[in-house]
């Protein structure tokens, strides 16, 4: 699909799963799979949370959604419009926005101007947008002049976050929020994620603390070796036997 077709996806004109991923093969090196045929889809309003163990391919497959690893078979599709392959600033441009696990700021660059680079598509509604985030994250507004790379672990992911909520998503890919954040600070991005989630934007979050992710989550999906394992609303994966007997048990034991 070329970029003058995607940008003529009418947000209000389908009923259907919101993003869809299908048998979707994908993988860093030639002819090495990460991703075995998995699916995934998330619809209007949903916070899916993937988990499974290490290698297991989940931050692949956002990576793979977002454009940033070559699907080699299988679709992806948006609002029923194939995007498979689609460059990141076009997703960005309709409505999706990505923040990775690590590199997630620019350290020599203030609050502010991190959030700049966020709206570099619609320069003119940055003061709206700025305010904007600004009241689902307070403490942007209060350090919108410090460098990024002067904030804790914690208060980075709140920039990297509020950077990818400028362009207003739809859809919110979150890779590892949580990842090397203290407690507290954990119970805060999970917090965010489903306040987010209640603004409106619809949200997949890969995450190693599963049976927090599980808790906030409507629907989860199990990844194992590239594959679905399980799938199901977060409360049933939550009690599942084979699930906390395989994954639970160990991905959240010291949680």
């Amino acid at each position: 699909m070329s970029e003058q077709q995607l940008e003529l996806i009418d947000p209000g004109a389908w009923e259907g799963p919101l993003l869809q991923a299908s048998d979707i093969v994908a993988g860093y090196v030639p002819e090495v799979d990460i991703l075995s045929g998995c699916q995934l889809s998330l619809h209007e309003g949903e916070l899916v949370g993937i988990i499974g163990p290490n290698g297991a391919g989940k931050s692949t497959l956002l990576k793979a959604l977002f454009g940033l690893v070559p699907v080699r078979s299988g679709s992806v599709q948006l609002r029923g419009h194939d995007i498979t392959g689609a460059k990141a600033h076009s997703l960005v441009g309709l409505g999706v926005g990505y923040v990775p696990q690590n590199n997630n700021v620019f350290p020599r660059l203030t609050v502010e101007e991190n959030l700049q680079m966020g709206a570099y598509q619609q320069p003119r509604e940055f003061g709206r947008r700025f305010d904007e985030v600004a009241e689902l994250f307070p403490l942007l507004g209060q350090r919108r002049k410090q460098r990024a790379g002067s904030l804790s672990g914690g208060e980075r992911q709140m920039v990297a976050m509020g950077r990818a909520l400028m362009m207003r998503p739809s859809v919110l890919l979150l890779d590892e929020p949580s990842a090397g954040l203290s407690p507290a600070y954990q119970d805060e991005v999970f917090i965010r994620c489903r306040q987010i989630n209640d603004t409106g934007v619809s949200i997949i979050m890969v995450e190693q603390n599963a049976r927090r992710c599980l808790q906030i989550c409507h629907r989860g999906f199990v990844l194992d070796q590239g594959r679905n394992a399980y799938t199901g609303s977060g409360d049933d994966l939550l009690t599942d036997p084979k699930v906390i007997e395989l994954y639970l048990g160990t991905l959240a034991k010291a949680r």
